[in-house]
């Protein structure tokens, strides 16, 4: 990418990645400008969203001042409210397990943000994420005339922090306008940056949960939505006790169900007719077969099918080899494993890897 000045709005949280990343842009000649973003920050008393407390705007705002760059506050509360939390109800109620970070990265960081940027007549914008992108050669159109450059997602040089698995919703368009500066970096060496650069955010906290939850996912469902009973059978369709709500259980999930005589696993939800299905058998959580829909193709169309990839079906899972393939009366795909996989969960997402590039992804709908 050519610097000559080209002005790059940084989205700073006051942590250590976003923080060497903005260093690393002012370093190599770049126009940078500091932006914090608010979100929603909750409705507890005392609580502050992880992502955007006041004392990661103070150690921002700390930062901007040692790198010498502009810095400006965009205030996301009400839309992310809107877009994000409203939808992780929603969702929940609708008895399946969404990832509001995808949605966020969608809808906020590389969505309102990019635009706001945009407006400012920025160039591009950067955040502090795991992950690469590589403009490709040059291709003709289907015209034959014209020519257009391809932009590709790839995993991060530290596999262990790599975040591309949350980008996958991204399109072409956002993709030629963001800068990811530390994804060829390992996390020890970002660290070893920040002290080199003197950026007061070793000690910030690592963010790991949903930055707008208190304390647990259960705790939070549970003071936004209502229990609704309902029975909770197992393979056989046997009556084995009483659940509160499906939407406070996951595929897979062991603890909490509240059941004697276990261990048991949830296996399934029958929204129709209110059922918790469980098992006693682990084994029974393993599928071969998946069905998503909403497919986002982050290389910006559609590739040739079957398509051989390796498939992701949640942010800690190991890519597995797999067959895609598309429905072609329906906007539905099948994805079908060459090995099973454990607690395939609707609501999440499945991601699709060529090598190390993003291929795209898609909402796992269901399983076979």
């Amino acid at each position: 990418m050519e610097k000559n000045k080209k002005k790059v709005v940084v989205a700073m949280s006051g942590g250590v990645d976003s923080s060497v990343a903005a260093a690393l842009l002012k370093r190599a000649g770049f126009n940078v400008i500091g932006v914090f973003m608010k979100f929603w920050r909750g409705d507890l008393r005392g609580f502050e969203n992880r992502c955007c407390s006041s004392e990661a705007e103070v150690r921002a705002r700390k930062v901007a001042k040692i790198l010498k760059i502009p810095f400006y506050v965009f205030n996301f509360e009400k839309e992310f409210k809107k877009r994000i939390v409203d939808y992780f109800l929603k969702e929940y109620k609708r008895g399946i397990t969404p990832n509001p970070c995808i949605i966020c990265n969608k809808e906020i960081k590389f969505g309102l943000f990019l635009e706001k940027a945009l407006a400012l007549d920025a160039d591009y914008i950067a955040t502090g994420h795991y992950a690469k992108i590589i403009q490709n050669a040059k291709i003709k159109n289907q015209n034959n005339k014209s020519k257009c450059k391809i932009f590709k997602l790839l995993r991060a040089k530290d596999k262990n922090k790599d975040q591309s698995y949350f980008l996958w919703k991204l399109n072409q368009e956002q993709l030629k306008r963001v800068v990811f500066p530390i994804g060829d970096l390992r996390r020890e060496e970002v660290e070893n940056l920040a002290r080199k650069f003197k950026l007061p955010v070793l000690k910030a906290k690592k963010s790991v949960e949903i930055c707008f939850i208190k304390t647990t996912i259960d705790d939070f469902l549970k003071r936004y939505l209502k229990k609704k009973p309902g029975e909770i059978v197992n393979t056989k369709g046997e009556l084995v006790g009483e659940h509160q709500g499906l939407w406070f259980y996951t595929i897979g999930q062991r603890k909490g169900i509240g059941l004697a005589n276990g261990p048991y696993w949830v296996l399934d939800k029958d929204l129709k007719r209110n059922f918790l299905i469980v098992t006693k058998n682990e084994k029974d959580l393993l599928k071969k077969e998946l069905i998503c829909k909403n497919v986002n193709w982050t290389i910006g169309k559609p590739p040739h099918f079957p398509l051989k990839v390796k498939a992701k079906i949640r942010y800690g899972h190991q890519p597995a080899f797999a067959i895609l393939l598309k429905n072609l009366k329906s906007k539905i795909y099948n994805l079908k494993f060459n090995k099973p996989q454990r607690a395939i969960t609707p609501g999440q997402s499945v991601v699709f890897y060529s090598n190390n590039e993003i291929l795209g992804g898609g909402i796992i709908k269901g399983f076979v």
